[in-house]
């Protein structure tokens, strides 16, 4: 395989900037903390607060793009809104989305944009000091959070030897910094499900395994 020096970077992954010459055919690759790759932003933190940011917006501008034309016209039903909402809005918001690691800050950022759209459409703003619940509820629209974390069944079902389960099922080697350790998303959705659906943690692979997708209500 041969490798287009002038077009390939490298990048290390660590918590702290480390030099990492890396030498390609008596080239040395240029290092760098960040790069695209098939639209999304990686940097070398391993973070990914930066690519959910610009995800976000993304979306903001493109409801500055349609504002006028779709978001508060008046002779555009609320159907024909919503329908643009899914099929513009949600996947500009949403994309690349099953790498994102959710924190309640990155819920509060993606629900607020969510609602930016949906309170427009329903001809709102925050002064109104109506419930977001109350909004999707009239407007017929499923809390987005609970799609964008709804992958627990399919990472159980997923067969030996796919990568995002066996991602899933990893468990590290080596000492971790010190402080609290970080919450899991498994440990998180495992917690809903029993608040929510009360199915203990140890039965959770058996009803994710079963013919039914595991949904969490919001």
């Amino acid at each position: 395989m041969k490798i287009s020096t002038s077009k390939s970077k490298a990048m290390v992954l660590d918590r702290k900037k480390v030099a990492c010459p890396l030498q390609v055919g008596g080239e040395f690759l240029v290092q760098v903390e960040d790069f695209k790759y098939l639209g999304v932003l990686f940097t070398s933190e391993g973070r990914l607060e930066r690519e959910i940011d610009r995800r976000i917006g993304a979306a903001a501008a493109a409801m500055r793009f349609m504002y006028w034309s779709v978001v508060v016209k008046k002779e555009l039903s609320e159907k024909a809104k919503l329908s643009i909402y899914q099929s513009i809005y949600v996947p500009t918001l949403t994309y690349g989305h099953e790498l994102w690691v959710m924190t309640e800050r990155i819920r509060s950022w993606i629900q607020a944009a969510e609602m930016s759209f949906l309170r427009r459409v329903a001809g709102r703003s925050l002064r109104d000091r109506v419930r977001s619940a109350v909004t999707r509820e009239e407007l017929g629209v499923e809390l987005l959070l609970l799609h964008i974390e709804s992958w627990l069944g399919h990472l159980f079902r997923m067969p030996p030897g796919r990568l995002p389960g066996e991602v899933f099922r990893a468990c590290p080697t080596g000492k971790r910094p010190w402080g609290r350790p970080r919450t899991r998303w498994r440990d998180y959705v495992s917690w809903l499900a029993w608040e929510r659906l009360e199915i203990p943690t140890e039965e959770l692979e058996e009803v994710a395994m079963g013919e039914e997708k595991l949904d969490i209500p919001a």
